[in-house]
């Protein structure tokens, strides 16, 4: 552990502390609503690219779910700094928030590689599964999802993909919950930050445990609305995320 990581003070919280977390996101939002949304739509239209893109390739369709999964903690960066913005007393819009990235852009960099490293481990390691568990015609994705995740023909790979997707989101969740808000507010080098995030997780587990459901939770409300509530709940999970951060990083 780095000596900036053994510093830094964390507090622990109750098991419904996250309630808290996203009534407060809810009125970070509020207070600047237009800039916040704009990463909302920002997540959006990414979202409907990559499946227009992935749609006829089945063998791309773990690597959109990945996207969302690696994507998601990188432009909430954003939205930690509008709130950071507003917290300064500065102009809290879209692009001064583009503009603020700069400074923490090593770090915001760090993380992409590690995401995307971790995006990519997985993504081969799903393929290798579903190469070896079905022998037909993959087709287009919608074909392969009817196939192999409806037809009750593959359960066992179905459920090891499952569970691999599991570490993998809980290992993003872990090392970045807290780490990329810290990253933002201190300008905190990315293994001081991911260490400080994992001792954070692991202080307030049951907290983070049901933190992190209901991230699944809202994340999948919008999803299911075409992507279209992800305009709301991305935005809304950013801001409840850095009050989250703030409320446990002394």
């Amino acid at each position: 552990m780095t000596t900036a990581a053994r510093e830094i003070t964390i507090k622990k919280v109750g098991l419904l502390r996250p309630f808290h977390w996203l009534r407060s996101g809810w009125q970070e939002l509020m207070a600047h609503p237009g800039p916040s949304l704009m990463y909302g739509i920002l997540v959006t239209l990414a979202g409907w690219a990559i499946v227009t893109l992935a749609a006829p390739h089945a063998e791309l369709f773990s690597t959109v779910i990945t996207g969302f999964v690696l994507v998601a903690p990188l432009i909430a960066a954003g939205i930690y700094e509008l709130t950071r913005l507003r917290e300064a007393g500065e102009k809290a819009s879209f692009i001064n928030s583009i503009k603020s990235l700069n400074r923490s852009k090593g770090s915001i960099a760090d993380y992409g590689i590690v995401l995307i490293l971790a995006g990519i481990l997985w993504e081969r390691a799903a393929a290798v599964m579903f190469a070896l568990s079905y022998g037909g015609d993959m087709g287009d994705a919608e074909h392969f999802v009817k196939e192999v995740f409806l037809s009750g023909n593959y359960w066992t790979v179905v459920i090891a993909w499952l569970l691999s997707g599991m570490v993998l989101a809980s290992f993003i969740f872990s090392i970045t919950v807290i780490g990329m808000p810290m990253v933002i507010d201190r300008n905190a080098d990315i293994v001081t930050a991911m260490i400080t995030s994992v001792r954070t997780v692991m202080l307030n587990l049951p907290a983070m445990l049901l933190w992190a459901f209901m991230i699944v939770m809202l994340t999948g409300l919008g999803m299911a609305t075409a992507l279209i509530g992800l305009i709301v709940v991305m935005p809304l999970l950013g801001h409840a995320t850095w009050c989250a951060y703030k409320d446990l990083v002394g």
